[in-house]
């Protein structure tokens, strides 16, 4: 009974004083950190030691390690550690600590004998090898880190651990043969790690500006292809790096071998080319990519998807071009009859209708039997069942810029209106409002216009809100210059012109406000509009220099960036002369790093500098 009462007294003491003794220990620990953040050490390890002493927390420890260290206590510091490794000798981290103590003392000898022999006491204990070289890592030594590694895959008897870990030590260290090596025998012996590895090296690709990684991996690739040419892991691998590269000729030759060995995977890497080709605008060759599948015929299953992709591709290349070629557009017209024809107006084949009609109606000699069997093409997808209710308000946007196109002001307006009301609060109700905006502008009706694109400023659409700010503007400038808005009338005829494709008439009307006005607030406006007339012409030279006049002497106006990055597209793709398109980029993303096109100008300028480099 005694006894009994003597322990419950005992447990009833414990339970009153532990959160007192708890409280105490958190406050203390508090204070110490306190003085170890203010640098207060020696404070600091008078808190520390007892904290240590009491509990051996791994906590306590680093602190107090780190209190010796920072004021030059090795002796005491040794000690710690030696005393702990006697109790813990299965961290092997705590020799790193020791080693590290003899480096700041001056002893190399002996510290790297420390380092030397935690590599050695290495067991099959998975994580005592993980904690090991974190420890070596955080000391800046990935050399044993390395060591650890390969020393616990040795005794492990196993070579596809750590591969991930392998490889990210040798990138560190510069060696990307090593690093390669290490994917690829993962890749050998587990091909399920694909993905991953493609990751990894996607990340190391894009961080390091060395093109010695490149140039390594490219070759090890092409060696392990010559060695293994069935291996399709090796080969699909020589794609992804290649599309990475944005070499999708080479990707394509891969893809076309992959399909040639195994025809019942194969296909899928060639319509993949073809995809990323075109998001590229490598036009050609994905181009090249669908038309090989489309050549296996109608019973292929990806017959559909690239026939569709075939002919959105070539109204994709035909559409960037200014000024197109007859012949070839005939051809494409041709092919979109008979496409259709084959697979037939349905909500797969929604793009080609869209795209055809725009082809119809903008690209080729407009007539009127050419306008109307676009405009009944849209009219088809909006009566079509099941198309979803966001297409038909696009191609609605689309019908009314048609019938703007061929004259019928009013109707365009009214379809305009449709969408806007449909889609009050959403991008594309943003967008049919701007078209209303515009559609006023052309009429005259500049102080309407002016007060809608005001609203369409503050647009969550980058894009709405800075054509919007620009045509605002445009209005403004030139309203409170000529109260009699004779110029801005002018200007707005002309543009409607420009926008209708009778470019000679358009040309005169920006002609005359240059003659009669010298020194209007419009004149950089009207290069820019008779650049993109000399584009339309194919007149590239005369475009090149109309668009350098804004560049020059108009840098601070709205217009200089989008002037820069016209010059330097057409510098790109119809002038020929990448240096010229590479330094208008570079201006772009140092002169105008806000601009909506320093994005694209950031991709553009890498590429042909990549391009450069190889």
């Amino acid at each position: 009974m005694k006894k009994a009462l003597f322990l419950s007294s005992i447990l009833f003491i414990i339970q009153y004083l532990t959160p007192t003794i708890c409280s105490a220990q958190q406050s203390t620990e508090q204070m110490a950190s306190y003085y170890y953040q203010n640098r207060e050490y020696d404070k600091a390890i008078e808190l520390y030691e007892p904290l240590y002493a009491h509990t051996q927390n791994i906590y306590y420890y680093q602190m107090l390690l780190g209190c010796y260290t920072e004021t030059g206590q090795f002796k005491e510091a040794e000690r710690l550690v030696e005393k702990r490794i006697k109790k813990q000798p299965r961290d092997l981290y705590l020799y790193v600590d020791l080693g590290n103590i003899y480096l700041k003392h001056g002893d190399r000898k002996k510290a790297e004998k420390q380092y030397a022999a935690a590599v050695d006491k290495i067991d099959r204990d998975s994580k005592q090898a993980s904690d090991l070289a974190l420890a070596f890592e955080n000391s800046g030594r990935n050399d044993y880190a390395i060591k650890t590694y390969l020393t616990a895959r040795q005794k492990m008897n196993n070579q596809l651990i750590y591969v991930m870990e392998l490889a990210t030590l040798y990138e560190k260290s510069g060696a990307y043969d090593k690093m390669t090596e290490e994917y690829f025998t993962l890749l050998d012996r587990a091909p399920g790690n694909m993905g991953s590895i493609q990751i990894a090296l996607q990340r190391a690709l894009n961080e390091t500006s060395s093109t010695e990684l490149a140039e390594g991996l490219r070759k090890t690739l092409t060696s392990r292809i010559r060695q293994n040419p069935e291996n399709q892991h090796y080969l699909e691998m020589m794609i992804w790096f290649s599309i990475q590269q944005h070499d999708f000729d080479f990707a394509l030759t891969q893809a076309k071998a992959v399909d040639a060995r195994f025809p019942d995977q194969g296909a899928q890497q060639v319509y993949r080319v073809a995809q990323i080709a075109a998001n590229n605008e490598a036009y050609g060759i994905a181009e090249s990519a669908y038309s090989h599948i489309v050549a296996k015929g109608s019973s292929h299953p990806l017959y559909f998807d690239s026939k569709v992709g075939l002919l959105n591709t070539k109204y994709a290349r035909i559409n960037q071009q200014h000024a197109q070629q007859p012949k070839e557009l005939e051809a494409l017209q041709n092919e979109y009859e008979a496409t259709l024809n084959e697979l037939g107006k349905n909500i797969q084949t929604v793009q080609l209708m869209r795209n055809y009609s725009h082809l119809l109606a903008y690209t080729t000699p407009t007539d009127n039997a050419k306008l109307q069997k676009a405009s009944d093409l849209l009219y088809d997808i909006i009566e079509m069942p099941r198309v979803s209710a966001n297409t038909v308000n696009e191609v609605k946007l689309e019908l009314g810029d048609l019938l703007l196109f061929s004259g019928e002001i009013w109707e365009a307006s009214l379809l305009y209106s449709q969408v806007e009301k449909a889609n009050k609060n959403d991008i594309l109700g943003a967008m049919a409002k701007f078209k209303n905006a515009k559609l006023s502008y052309y009429n005259n009706d500049f102080v309407w216009a002016k007060s809608q694109l005001d609203v369409l400023r503050a647009s969550t659409s980058k894009l709405i809100a800075n054509d919007a700010m620009q045509l605002s503007l445009l209005i403004s400038d030139n309203m409170e210059e000529d109260s009699t808005y004779e110029t801005l009338a002018y200007y707005a005829a002309a543009d409607l012109m420009l926008y209708r494709n009778q470019l000679d008439s358009a040309w005169n009307l920006y002609n005359d406000i240059t003659v009669h006005n010298l020194s209007h607030s419009l004149f950089d406006e009207v290069l820019m509009q008779k650049a993109k007339i000399r584009m339309k012409q194919g007149r590239y030279n005369e475009a090149d220099s109309l668009l350098q006049r804004i560049v020059d002497h108009y840098a601070e106006d709205i217009l200089a960036d989008d002037a820069l990055f016209m010059l330097a597209e057409l510098n790109e793709q119809q002038l020929n002369n990448a240096d010229r398109a590479r330094q208008c980029y570079e201006k772009i993303l140092l002169d105008y790093p806000a601009s909506l096109y320093a994005d694209r100008a950031r991709k553009r300028y890498n590429a042909i500098k990549k391009q450069n480099i190889q």
